[in-house]
Protein backbone atom coordinates (compact mmCIF):
# COMPACT_ATOMS: atom_id res chain seq x y z
CA UNK A 1 0.00 0.00 0.00
CA UNK A 2 1.30 3.56 -0.43
CA UNK A 3 2.87 5.45 2.26
CA UNK A 4 0.67 8.51 3.87
CA UNK A 5 0.80 11.64 1.61
CA UNK A 6 3.44 14.52 2.31
CA UNK A 7 0.51 16.88 3.15
CA UNK A 8 -1.02 14.48 5.99
CA UNK A 9 3.10 13.72 7.71
CA UNK A 10 3.49 17.47 8.12
CA UNK A 11 0.31 17.79 9.90
CA UNK A 12 0.76 14.80 12.15
CA UNK A 13 4.16 16.37 13.01
CA UNK A 14 3.23 19.38 13.96
CA UNK A 15 0.53 18.21 15.76
CA UNK A 16 3.31 16.03 17.70
CA UNK A 17 1.72 12.79 15.68
CA UNK A 18 5.39 11.24 15.56
CA UNK A 19 5.78 8.29 17.76
CA UNK A 20 8.54 8.09 20.03
CA UNK A 21 10.13 4.69 19.41
CA UNK A 22 12.45 2.27 22.07
CA UNK A 23 15.67 2.78 20.85
CA UNK A 24 17.33 4.53 23.98
CA UNK A 25 19.25 7.26 22.70
CA UNK A 26 16.57 8.44 19.85
CA UNK A 27 13.46 7.92 22.11
CA UNK A 28 13.39 11.60 23.51
CA UNK A 29 14.64 13.22 20.04
CA UNK A 30 11.73 11.57 18.16
CA UNK A 31 9.06 12.24 20.72
CA UNK A 32 9.15 15.63 19.66
CA UNK A 33 8.84 14.98 15.54
CA UNK A 34 11.65 14.57 13.20
CA UNK A 35 14.84 16.14 13.29
CA UNK A 36 15.12 19.89 13.20
CA UNK A 37 17.64 22.29 12.66
CA UNK A 38 19.63 23.16 15.01
CA UNK A 39 23.63 24.24 16.38
CA UNK A 40 26.74 21.74 15.66
CA UNK A 41 28.10 20.39 18.32
CA UNK A 42 30.96 21.11 16.43
CA UNK A 43 30.41 24.66 15.68
CA UNK A 44 30.60 26.11 12.34
CA UNK A 45 32.41 25.32 8.74
CA UNK A 46 35.24 27.14 8.10
CA UNK A 47 36.68 27.74 4.83
CA UNK A 48 37.76 25.16 2.56
CA UNK A 49 40.91 23.60 3.47
CA UNK A 50 43.65 23.12 0.35
CA UNK A 51 41.33 20.00 -0.55
CA UNK A 52 38.77 22.06 -0.91
CA UNK A 53 36.63 20.44 2.09
CA UNK A 54 35.15 22.92 4.76
CA UNK A 55 35.36 21.46 7.98
CA UNK A 56 34.34 22.36 11.77
CA UNK A 57 37.53 23.81 13.55
CA UNK A 58 40.18 20.73 14.82
CA UNK A 59 39.10 18.49 11.95
CA UNK A 60 41.64 18.05 8.82
CA UNK A 61 41.31 16.07 5.80
CA UNK A 62 43.37 14.49 3.14
CA UNK A 63 42.93 12.76 -0.35
CA UNK A 64 44.02 9.06 0.10
CA UNK A 65 43.02 7.93 -3.45
CA UNK A 66 42.20 9.38 -6.68
CA UNK A 67 40.11 6.95 -9.73
CA UNK A 68 42.51 5.97 -12.28
CA UNK A 69 45.60 7.26 -10.35
CA UNK A 70 47.94 4.97 -8.82
CA UNK A 71 47.38 4.94 -4.70
CA UNK A 72 50.53 6.88 -3.45
CA UNK A 73 53.13 4.52 -2.34
CA UNK A 74 51.01 1.24 -4.32
CA UNK A 75 51.06 -0.03 -7.53
CA UNK A 76 47.01 -0.06 -7.70
CA UNK A 77 45.26 1.95 -10.07
CA UNK A 78 42.22 3.09 -7.67
CA UNK A 79 38.33 2.55 -9.29
CA UNK A 80 36.26 4.86 -11.03
CA UNK A 81 33.29 6.02 -9.62
CA UNK A 82 33.73 5.07 -6.13
CA UNK A 83 30.77 4.22 -3.88
CA UNK A 84 29.32 2.60 -1.25
CA UNK A 85 32.26 1.89 1.54
CA UNK A 86 33.10 0.87 4.99
CA UNK A 87 35.62 -0.09 7.29
CA UNK A 88 36.75 -3.37 8.84
CA UNK A 89 40.08 -4.17 11.60
CA UNK A 90 43.28 -5.47 10.39
CA UNK A 91 45.67 -6.12 13.25
CA UNK A 92 47.06 -2.41 14.51
CA UNK A 93 45.55 -1.13 11.44
CA UNK A 94 41.91 -1.02 9.29
CA UNK A 95 40.97 -1.87 5.69
CA UNK A 96 38.56 0.57 4.02
CA UNK A 97 36.87 -0.77 0.92
CA UNK A 98 35.32 0.81 -1.83
CA UNK A 99 32.61 -0.46 -4.57
CA UNK A 100 33.14 1.20 -8.21
CA UNK A 101 29.82 2.02 -10.16
CA UNK A 102 30.26 1.60 -13.59
CA UNK A 103 28.57 -1.10 -15.61
CA UNK A 104 30.56 -4.28 -16.51
CA UNK A 105 33.86 -4.06 -14.45
CA UNK A 106 32.53 -2.28 -10.91
CA UNK A 107 33.73 -4.49 -8.48
CA UNK A 108 35.06 -3.35 -5.05
CA UNK A 109 38.73 -2.34 -4.12
CA UNK A 110 40.22 -1.61 -0.86
CA UNK A 111 43.01 0.11 0.97
CA UNK A 112 44.77 -0.91 4.25
CA UNK A 113 46.22 1.96 6.38
CA UNK A 114 48.51 0.58 9.42
CA UNK A 115 48.42 1.86 13.38
CA UNK A 116 49.18 5.60 12.11
CA UNK A 117 47.05 5.89 9.08
CA UNK A 118 49.50 5.34 6.61
CA UNK A 119 48.09 3.71 3.32
CA UNK A 120 50.43 0.49 2.86
CA UNK A 121 48.21 -1.16 0.28
CA UNK A 122 45.68 -0.97 -2.55
CA UNK A 123 44.15 -3.93 -4.64
CA UNK A 124 40.73 -5.29 -5.56
CA UNK A 125 38.62 -8.12 -3.83
CA UNK A 126 35.85 -8.16 -6.70
CA UNK A 127 36.06 -8.18 -10.37
CA UNK A 128 33.48 -8.51 -13.38
CA UNK A 129 30.13 -6.97 -11.26
CA UNK A 130 28.07 -4.26 -12.97
CA UNK A 131 26.92 -1.05 -11.37
CA UNK A 132 27.98 -1.71 -7.47
CA UNK A 133 26.18 0.89 -5.96
CA UNK A 134 26.11 0.56 -2.07
CA UNK A 135 26.30 -2.45 0.37
CA UNK A 136 26.97 -3.12 4.35
CA UNK A 137 29.43 -4.91 6.12
CA UNK A 138 28.76 -7.89 8.52
CA UNK A 139 29.41 -9.32 12.05
CA UNK A 140 31.85 -11.24 10.71
CA UNK A 141 33.69 -8.86 8.75
CA UNK A 142 33.21 -9.50 5.05
CA UNK A 143 31.91 -6.42 2.76
CA UNK A 144 28.31 -7.33 0.62
CA UNK A 145 28.92 -5.69 -2.37
CA UNK A 146 25.64 -4.52 -3.89
CA UNK A 147 24.71 -4.35 -7.22
CA UNK A 148 21.91 -1.92 -8.79
CA UNK A 149 20.08 -3.25 -11.77
CA UNK A 150 16.94 -5.00 -12.07
CA UNK A 151 18.80 -8.25 -11.61
CA UNK A 152 21.71 -7.29 -9.18
CA UNK A 153 22.87 -9.74 -6.78
CA UNK A 154 24.23 -9.09 -3.52
CA UNK A 155 28.41 -10.39 -3.21
CA UNK A 156 30.08 -11.48 -0.10
CA UNK A 157 33.57 -10.13 -0.58
CA UNK A 158 36.63 -10.80 1.62
CA UNK A 159 38.02 -7.25 2.47
CA UNK A 160 41.64 -9.00 2.95
CA UNK A 161 41.35 -9.88 -0.46
CA UNK A 162 42.31 -13.65 0.77
CA UNK A 163 38.88 -15.39 -0.19
CA UNK A 164 37.06 -15.51 -3.49
CA UNK A 165 34.32 -13.38 -3.51
CA UNK A 166 30.90 -15.30 -4.07
CA UNK A 167 27.31 -14.27 -4.93
CA UNK A 168 24.60 -14.51 -2.74
CA UNK A 169 21.07 -15.02 -4.90
CA UNK A 170 19.05 -16.31 -1.81
CA UNK A 171 19.10 -12.43 -0.69
CA UNK A 172 17.29 -11.44 -3.96
CA UNK A 173 17.35 -10.52 -7.39
CA UNK A 174 16.46 -6.54 -7.46
CA UNK A 175 17.78 -2.98 -8.16
CA UNK A 176 19.80 -3.39 -4.38
CA UNK A 177 21.05 -0.15 -3.15
CA UNK A 178 22.48 -0.75 0.44
CA UNK A 179 22.67 -3.86 3.30
CA UNK A 180 22.40 -3.52 7.23
CA UNK A 181 23.27 -6.41 9.61
CA UNK A 182 21.20 -6.86 12.33
CA UNK A 183 23.28 -9.00 14.54
CA UNK A 184 20.04 -9.26 17.40
CA UNK A 185 17.63 -10.98 15.47
CA UNK A 186 20.14 -12.11 13.16
CA UNK A 187 18.68 -10.67 9.83
CA UNK A 188 20.06 -8.44 7.21
CA UNK A 189 17.92 -5.54 5.83
CA UNK A 190 18.26 -4.22 2.02
CA UNK A 191 17.06 -1.16 0.35
CA UNK A 192 15.71 -1.17 -2.96
CA UNK A 193 17.04 1.85 -5.48
CA UNK A 194 13.48 2.70 -6.99
CA UNK A 195 10.77 5.19 -7.48
CA UNK A 196 8.05 2.22 -5.78
CA UNK A 197 10.99 -0.06 -3.96
CA UNK A 198 10.50 -1.91 -0.92
CA UNK A 199 12.74 -2.49 2.52
CA UNK A 200 13.43 -5.67 2.69
CA UNK A 201 14.73 -8.25 5.33
CA UNK A 202 16.91 -11.67 4.47
CA UNK A 203 17.05 -14.37 7.13
CA UNK A 204 19.76 -16.90 6.33
CA UNK A 205 19.21 -20.27 7.48
CA UNK A 206 22.59 -20.00 9.44
CA UNK A 207 23.50 -16.71 11.17
CA UNK A 208 26.56 -16.06 9.17
CA UNK A 209 26.14 -18.32 6.42
CA UNK A 210 24.04 -16.77 2.91
CA UNK A 211 24.24 -18.86 0.95
CA UNK A 212 20.21 -19.95 1.75
CA UNK A 213 17.59 -18.15 3.67
CA UNK A 214 14.43 -16.67 3.34
CA UNK A 215 13.75 -12.86 1.93
CA UNK A 216 10.77 -11.28 3.74
CA UNK A 217 9.42 -7.53 2.35
CA UNK A 218 8.36 -5.18 4.77
CA UNK A 219 4.15 -4.63 5.08
CA UNK A 220 2.19 -2.26 6.42
CA UNK A 221 0.17 1.12 5.85
CA UNK A 222 2.52 3.96 7.07
CA UNK A 223 4.43 5.02 10.22
CA UNK A 224 3.71 3.20 13.06
CA UNK A 225 3.11 -1.05 13.19
CA UNK A 226 4.36 -2.83 10.13
CA UNK A 227 5.17 -6.43 9.99
CA UNK A 228 7.15 -8.69 7.41
CA UNK A 229 6.19 -11.29 4.83
CA UNK A 230 7.97 -13.62 2.89
CA UNK A 231 8.85 -12.91 -1.30
CA UNK A 232 7.74 -15.92 -3.25
CA UNK A 233 10.15 -16.02 -5.88
CA UNK A 234 13.56 -13.79 -5.17
CA UNK A 235 16.05 -15.34 -7.12
CA UNK A 236 14.52 -16.23 -10.68
CA UNK A 237 10.92 -14.55 -11.22
CA UNK A 238 8.59 -13.08 -13.96
CA UNK A 239 7.24 -10.66 -11.67
CA UNK A 240 10.05 -8.33 -9.92
CA UNK A 241 10.32 -8.89 -5.84
CA UNK A 242 8.76 -5.57 -5.32
CA UNK A 243 5.42 -6.61 -7.02
CA UNK A 244 5.15 -10.11 -5.74
CA UNK A 245 3.62 -8.47 -1.91
CA UNK A 246 0.44 -7.04 -2.95
CA UNK A 247 0.42 -4.98 0.35
CA UNK A 248 4.51 -4.38 0.55
CA UNK A 249 5.25 -0.82 1.56
CA UNK A 250 6.60 1.75 -1.39
CA UNK A 251 9.56 3.59 -0.56
CA UNK A 252 10.66 6.71 -3.37
CA UNK A 253 14.03 5.57 -3.86
CA UNK A 254 15.76 3.64 -1.50
CA UNK A 255 19.33 4.97 -0.82
CA UNK A 256 21.63 4.34 2.32
CA UNK A 257 21.16 1.22 5.30
CA UNK A 258 22.73 1.37 8.75
CA UNK A 259 21.77 -0.47 11.87
CA UNK A 260 22.74 0.81 15.12
CA UNK A 261 21.15 0.79 18.71
CA UNK A 262 18.61 -1.53 18.30
CA UNK A 263 17.25 0.69 14.61
CA UNK A 264 17.63 0.26 11.09
CA UNK A 265 17.92 3.81 9.47
CA UNK A 266 17.51 3.88 5.70
CA UNK A 267 17.08 7.21 3.38
CA UNK A 268 15.10 7.65 0.27
CA UNK A 269 15.75 10.33 -2.06
CA UNK A 270 12.73 10.59 -3.85
CA UNK A 271 11.18 12.29 -0.64
CA UNK A 272 13.75 13.81 1.53
CA UNK A 273 13.81 10.67 4.18
CA UNK A 274 15.72 9.37 6.90
CA UNK A 275 13.82 6.72 8.05
CA UNK A 276 14.23 4.20 11.24
CA UNK A 277 12.63 0.95 12.21
CA UNK A 278 12.45 -0.05 15.55
CA UNK A 279 13.53 -3.70 15.03
CA UNK A 280 12.15 -4.85 18.71
CA UNK A 281 9.08 -3.45 18.72
CA UNK A 282 8.63 -3.78 14.60
CA UNK A 283 7.93 0.18 14.19
CA UNK A 284 8.60 2.40 11.46
CA UNK A 285 8.85 6.11 11.99
CA UNK A 286 10.56 8.90 10.25
CA UNK A 287 13.26 10.66 12.06
CA UNK A 288 14.34 13.23 9.13
CA UNK A 289 12.07 14.35 6.62
CA UNK A 290 13.25 17.84 4.14
CA UNK A 291 9.54 18.56 3.67
CA UNK A 292 8.87 18.20 7.90
CA UNK A 293 11.29 20.97 8.97
CA UNK A 294 9.22 23.40 11.05
CA UNK A 295 12.13 25.45 12.26
CA UNK A 296 14.33 27.16 9.66
CA UNK A 297 15.23 26.06 5.97
CA UNK A 298 16.37 22.24 5.39
CA UNK A 299 19.94 21.78 5.88
CA UNK A 300 19.79 18.53 4.63
CA UNK A 301 18.45 17.44 1.26
CA UNK A 302 18.89 14.90 -1.45
CA UNK A 303 19.68 12.29 1.39
CA UNK A 304 21.90 8.91 0.52
CA UNK A 305 24.26 7.32 2.27
CA UNK A 306 24.00 6.94 6.12
CA UNK A 307 26.58 5.73 8.57
CA UNK A 308 26.53 6.49 12.65
CA UNK A 309 29.13 7.21 15.36
CA UNK A 310 29.31 3.94 18.30
CA UNK A 311 27.77 7.03 20.62
CA UNK A 312 24.29 6.70 17.59
CA UNK A 313 24.95 9.99 16.00
CA UNK A 314 23.87 9.63 12.10
CA UNK A 315 26.04 10.74 9.37
CA UNK A 316 23.67 11.30 6.27
CA UNK A 317 25.20 11.87 2.82
CA UNK A 318 23.72 13.94 0.06
CA UNK A 319 23.29 13.12 -3.38
CA UNK A 320 24.36 16.67 -5.10
CA UNK A 321 22.70 19.45 -3.60
CA UNK A 322 25.49 21.59 -1.74
CA UNK A 323 27.54 18.38 -1.31
CA UNK A 324 27.30 18.12 2.27
CA UNK A 325 27.72 15.33 5.03
CA UNK A 326 25.33 16.34 7.38
CA UNK A 327 24.74 15.11 10.92
CA UNK A 328 21.44 13.87 12.84
CA UNK A 329 22.05 13.75 16.38
CA UNK A 330 20.74 11.87 18.80
CA UNK A 331 18.78 14.70 20.30
CA UNK A 332 16.94 15.15 17.02
CA UNK A 333 19.45 18.07 15.83
CA UNK A 334 19.69 18.08 11.84
CA UNK A 335 23.41 20.51 10.82
CA UNK A 336 25.98 20.13 8.51
CA UNK A 337 29.17 18.81 9.44
CA UNK A 338 31.09 19.43 6.10
CA UNK A 339 30.85 20.61 2.65
CA UNK A 340 32.56 20.01 -0.50
CA UNK A 341 33.41 22.57 -2.59
CA UNK A 342 33.62 23.00 -6.48
CA UNK A 343 32.05 19.74 -6.94
CA UNK A 344 29.09 20.74 -7.94
CA UNK A 345 27.81 17.35 -10.64
CA UNK A 346 28.88 15.13 -7.68
CA UNK A 347 27.71 12.82 -5.46
CA UNK A 348 29.25 11.89 -1.80
CA UNK A 349 29.25 8.32 -1.08
CA UNK A 350 30.55 5.52 1.40
CA UNK A 351 30.64 7.29 4.45
CA UNK A 352 32.41 4.77 7.01
CA UNK A 353 34.19 5.43 10.29
CA UNK A 354 37.57 3.49 11.35
CA UNK A 355 36.83 0.72 13.80
CA UNK A 356 38.63 3.38 16.42
CA UNK A 357 35.91 6.20 15.26
CA UNK A 358 38.72 8.87 14.86
CA UNK A 359 38.82 9.01 11.06
CA UNK A 360 35.79 9.47 8.39
CA UNK A 361 36.40 8.00 4.68
CA UNK A 362 33.80 8.79 1.74
CA UNK A 363 34.39 9.90 -1.87
CA UNK A 364 33.05 12.23 -4.24
CA UNK A 365 31.96 9.79 -6.92
CA UNK A 366 32.67 12.42 -10.12
CA UNK A 367 35.08 14.92 -8.36
CA UNK A 368 35.58 18.41 -9.86
CA UNK A 369 34.90 17.33 -13.21
CA UNK A 370 31.60 15.84 -12.62
CA UNK A 371 32.19 13.13 -15.02
CA UNK A 372 29.51 10.52 -15.71
CA UNK A 373 31.69 7.99 -15.73
CA UNK A 374 33.72 9.21 -12.12
CA UNK A 375 36.71 8.95 -13.66
CA UNK A 376 37.73 12.12 -11.35
CA UNK A 377 36.26 10.64 -8.55
CA UNK A 378 38.23 11.35 -5.52
CA UNK A 379 38.53 9.72 -1.84
CA UNK A 380 38.93 11.29 1.45
CA UNK A 381 39.60 11.07 5.01
CA UNK A 382 38.75 13.74 7.53
CA UNK A 383 40.48 13.51 11.08
CA UNK A 384 39.12 14.86 14.26
CA UNK A 385 37.63 15.17 17.39
CA UNK A 386 34.74 12.91 16.79
CA UNK A 387 32.35 12.47 19.94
Amino acid sequence: MPLNRRAFLRAAAVAGGTTAFSGALWQRALASGPAQPGPSPYGPLQTADGNGLQLPRGFRSRIVARSQQRVEGTRHTWHPAPDGGACFPDGDGWIYVSNSEVPLVGGVSALRFDAFGKVTGAYRILNGTTLNCSGGATPWNTWLSCEEHDYGLVYETDPRGRKAAVARPAMGRFKHEAAASDPVRKVVYLTEDQGDGCFYRFRPKTWGDLSSGTLEVLVGSGTGPVRWTKVPSPQFWLTPTREQVVDAMRFDGGEGCYYTHGVCYFTTKGDGRVWAYDAANERLDIAYDDGLVTTGEAPLHSVDAVTATSSGDLYVAEDGDNMEINLITTDGIVTPFLRVAGHDKSEITGPAFSPDGSRLYFSSQRGRSGFIAGTDGCTFEVTGPFR
